[in-house]
């Protein structure tokens, strides 16, 4: 089956039938160095040859800065020199509140990973995540409270906020208390007592990323107003309707780990979970569906109004109805839409098919997503009128966030006392009075219950880097009662769990259950009147895996993580159907005029295959105040850009197209109008970066070559006995021998979402600099890891599949054989070695590697932020100028393993350790070990029916092997229905 699928990378290269790289014949000199007339000088001969080999022994010859290090004269307790210290804590990256475990070294961390412990996320973390760390060594974090546009101490700053609310509480002013969700019952606790030392004073919780209307839909349908905790690992059947939960929506990272584990085709279950996903834009989730359908916004509540009526009547001949049906409590259907009417038919479908308290527990519900979008609207009624006599903000940024923030930025100028809790100066702290800096999450004390029962410990990892104080901190020394984080949280937890075993263990399990609920079987909110729509089109606002709502825009590294379905890095843009481009005479990069009720925003297009054709989808998150620093052009080791939206910043900020309707925040409009202007923007999109193709001279002869990616089905795979590779004859000497252990790694391809967690965790453990958007334009992005997203299809619909692809480490390696000085070696335990002190920069390997996976280093970054440089990793060589770089397999990972297994005195023993890509994977897609051990995980995949490796034909005999994906639906017509 997998042979005759067409895989293709992007809509240019389907059209032409074959891998398009215009780039890829221009690399290396394409005229023949024998034709070079003799007389032509040196000019002509190193035009030639690329300049490339000249070039790189200049670059070689320069050094890297020299270091000094001192020696401790007394050793702090518990530490060794050069030797990490893990701390157990929790992630504040977003609300989903993770476990993680923090690397230290020498009192800094270094790298954050998954806690393995942790009963949500199990030890994934998100490539946001991974990322955060270097927030914490951001040099232009607010270090000291800013008051009235300038720094101050907190004794200056606590003087005026006391003062200013001793004279509101005199005169019986409001308070208004706006915050993100808050999972920390400490701070929450903390914000009570502040609230209650007034008479009209009111928390109001919103999300950039609002859930409203789920919580809307529960208070009309159970008389509770919750947010359910999704048990996707209970669940035989999904259907989904917009609703991106492995890549965006609400938990990612533990959807991720509990979708996946119940997908193993191999795990002897007789019946894998079938996944139905219905959806106008393609996304990460639909991606990976078994069954994806493509319907527009104002589709969405007819199609659940259908699929409701076919569950009650028990009507089979609906398909999504019949296996919902068939799985009755343990079915799971969700649904992303902010739309209350939506969310309460999802509601009254899952309570039909009995799946309340098996996939969906409201008795210890979710707090991941607590925002009240009705609460907000009226609050901002409120200062609108100049009702509100202070207001306290953490965690949000509604000048940036919502429709109306330039009007909002305008009124908060006329409030008495605004008072922004912020670790950054953005839209909304600007227009503070006061703004407070808080700490990073890895630098103070921290609680999370995010989901109920199950509590988080946070603690701190380093010392301090600034003058923050966190929220419960500052609130408390405001009521009189000053006390430290730490204090604050031992107490509020004092009686309920064991303090030392929660720091250990990073969680702590406590007896929590919500009241009971009750079922409304009544319940059924007015329909929502319907939106004209001259046009038909519809406006999606969505948040990317990277971004999510913009907090980490600061991020380059999350700025130029390729999206996992466009490809696109350091912008946002227009993406269309290729149905609608068409319409409108549009490629990728024109710049569209979009209008909706006198709104308007330019971006440039991207044609999307497998959207619907009557959707524009756009990302919100750009546009914001903390991306003016890329504004510079060159090359940065972490700051790299170039200016793409107004005022020099990253993208373009797409929140006023939103709006306020049903009590909801909306992110679906219809009425949108869209216009060719005629101008163009270049995309820095890496989807035809990089194609992986075999060399001409070394492609088989006949048989021609097997899929980069390949698939097969359920029923295929139980009937396959075979596992049979190519065979060709050898171009090399015979193979190495690996007497003791030989390195390698599998990748399960059905098991791998995309979400390019694994780029970020190796970027961050291997030292790799960003490059900005002009260079990822010219194809030299450093990543030494990229997934591959591959299509398939002839039509409108699309089926998908994502492929990481790193050095493959060949036992017969192409580079090995043409470095003229030995920089490429192979060890004997089967690492392809790079070794960059005799690199001098030629390129040849890069040319003769099949599968693109080295990367040339340009430039020599410039480290003059000394706090930056404090998150790099000292187990891995900085690399200068002038050399090439790849994937190493972690070896640095290998010896501080093989060091501990040796100091204590036992055998290295199979999952001693991980690889970086390997560790951060929430859907466990990577496996690395010692293929020579027959026990090992690493040596049980190679031997499955499902392994192959990529370009096999060519001999070169990969350490990194593939599992095929494995379909429930056999053809194009079954996956798209």
């Amino acid at each position: 089956m997998s042979e005759e699928l067409q895989y293709w990378r992007s809509l240019e290269e389907r059209e032409a039938g074959g891998p398009v790289s215009e780039a890829a014949g221009g690399e290396f000199a394409s005229t023949p160095l024998s034709i070079i007339e003799p007389d032509a000088g040196r000019r002509a001969f190193l035009k030639a040859a690329g300049f490339t080999f000249a070039g790189a022994l200049l670059a070689g010859c320069s050094r890297a800065p020299e270091q000094k290090a001192m020696p401790l004269l007394v050793q702090p307790e518990g530490t060794v020199a050069g030797r990490p210290i893990y701390y157990a804590s929790t992630c504040g990256a977003c609300t989903a509140g993770c476990g993680i475990l923090v690397k230290t070294r020498d009192g800094r961390p270094i790298k954050l990973e998954g806690n393995p412990r942790h009963p949500l996320s199990r030890g994934g973390l998100c490539a946001v995540g991974q990322a955060s760390i270097l927030g914490l060594y951001d040099s232009l974090r607010l270090k000291h409270p800013i008051l009235r546009g300038k720094q101050a101490s907190w004794g200056e700053a606590d003087r005026e906020v006391t003062a200013r609310l001793d004279a509101i509480r005199q005169r019986g002013g409001a308070v208004r208390f706006l915050s993100q969700s808050v999972t920390s019952p400490t701070t929450l606790s903390a914000i009570g007592r502040f609230l209650a030392g007034f008479k009209d004073a009111r928390h109001v919780v919103y999300d950039a990323l609002s859930s409203s209307a789920i919580l809307d839909a529960h208070q009309i349908t159970h008389g509770v107003r919750t947010l359910p905790h999704y048990r996707f690992d209970n669940a035989d059947v999904i259907v989904g309707f917009d609703a991106d939960f492995l890549g965006t929506w609400i938990s990612p990272v533990e959807f991720t780990r509990a979708y996946s584990q119940r997908r193993n085709p191999e795990s002897g279950s007789r019946e894998t979970p079938h996944h139905i996903h219905i959806e106008s834009r393609l996304s990460l989730t639909g991606s990976k569906a078994d069954r994806r359908i493509r319907i527009a916004p104002d589709e969405t509540v007819p199609r659940l109004r259908a699929l409701l009526t076919a569950v009650v009547t028990g009507d089979r001949a609906d398909a999504a109805a019949s296996r919902l049906l068939a799985a009755r409590g343990r079915g799971l259907v969700v649904c992303g839409t902010q739309d209350v009417e939506a969310q309460t038919l999802v509601n009254r479908i899952n309570q039909e098919l009995g799946n309340y308290g098996s996939t969906l527990d409201i008795a210890h519900p979710s707090r991941q997503r607590q925002g009240n979008d009705g609460e907000l609207h009226s609050l901002l009624g409120e200062i609108a009128a100049n009702k509100v006599a202070a207001l306290f903000l953490y965690g949000v940024n509604p000048v940036y966030d919502l429709p109306d923030g330039a009007a909002l930025a305008a009124q908060l100028e006329k409030l008495p006392l605004v008072v922004s809790f912020t670790e950054r100066v953005d839209e909304t702290a600007s227009k503070a009075h006061v703004a407070c800096p808080v700490p990073h999450f890895l630098e103070t004390w921290s609680d999370a219950e995010p989901v109920a029962g199950i509590v988080s410990i946070g603690q701190p990892a380093i010392q301090p880097l600034s003058e923050a104080r966190t929220v419960a901190e500052s609130l408390s020394a405001w009521t009189g009662s000053p006390r430290s984080a730490r204090d604050l949280v031992r107490e509020q937890w004092q009686g309920h769990l064991n303090w030392e075993d929660g720091l250990r263990e990073g969680f702590a399990r406590v007896d929590r259950k919500e009241s009971p609920s009750r079922w409304n079987a009544n319940a059924s909110p007015a329909p929502r009147q319907q939106e004209a729509t001259p046009d038909g089109l519809h406006l999606v606002l969505y948040p990317k895996p990277s971004m999510l709502d913009g907090k980490h825009a600061y991020n380059p590294w999350l700025q130029e993580l390729p999206d996992p379905i466009t490809k696109a890095t350091w912008d946002n843009y227009a993406s269309i159907a290729p149905a609608l481009a068409r319409t409108l005479d549009v490629r990728d990069g024109d710049i569209l005029r979009l209008e909706r009720n006198g709104r308007t925003l330019e971006l440039p297009a991207v044609v999307q295959p497998g959207q619907h054709e009557r959707v524009v989808a756009v990302a919100v998150g750009y546009g914001r105040a903390e991306t003016s620093r890329f504004s510079s052009v060159g090359p940065r080791w972490i700051s790299a850009g170039s200016s793409t939206g107004e005022n020099g910043l990253v993208g373009k900020n797409a929140a006023h197209l939103a709006s306020f309707a049903g009590g909801v925040l909306r992110f679906e409009a219809s009425g949108l109008q869209v216009k060719k202007t005629g101008k163009r923007h270049e995309l820095a999109i890496t989807q035809s970066h990089h194609t992986v193709a075999p060399p001409p001279n070394l492609a088989p002869a006949s048989g021609g070559v097997r899929p980069i990616v390949q698939e097969t089905t359920l029923e295929a795979l139980a009937h396959d006995e075979s596992h049979a590779h190519a065979t060709h004859g050898d171009l090399w000497p015979p193979d190495h021998a690996y007497h003791g252990r030989h390195w390698a790694m599998a990748v399960d391809l059905n098991a791998c979402t995309g979400c390019s967690a694994c780029v970020i965790a190796c970027q961050v453990e291997n030292n790799i600099p960003v490059v900005g958007k002009d260079e990822v334009r010219r194809k030299r992005e450093m990543h030494w890891i990229r997934i591959d997203r591959y299509y398939s299809g002839d039509g409108e619909d699309v089926t998908v599949a994502h492929q990481p692809m790193m050095c493959q480490h060949c036992e017969q390696a192409g580079c090995e054989t043409v470095c003229p000085v030995l920089a490429t070696v192979h060890s004997s335990e089967g690492l392809n070695q790079q070794i960059y002190n005799r690199c001098v920069g030629t390129r040849y390997c890069a040319n003769n590697c099949a599968y693109k996976t080295r990367r040339f280093n340009w430039f020599d970054y410039p480290r003059e932020d000394k706090l930056a440089n404090m998150v790099l990793n000292p187990d891995v060589t900085v690399r200068s100028r002038g050399v090439m770089e790849k994937c190493t397999f972690c070896v640095q990972r290998i010896q501080d393993a093989k060091f501990e297994a040796k100091r204590r005195g036992e055998p290295l023993r199979d999952g001693d350790f991980q690889t970086a890509c390997q560790q951060s994977c929430p859907a466990r897609a990577i496996t690395f070990g010692d293929k020579n051990d027959p026990d090992s995980e690493v040596s049980r995949r190679v031997r499955s029916k499902r392994e192959y490796t990529v370009l096999e034909e060519i001999n070169q005999k990969p350490s990194v092997h593939y599992l095929k994906l494995v379909r429930t639906a056999s053809t194009e017509e079954e996956r798209h229905g």
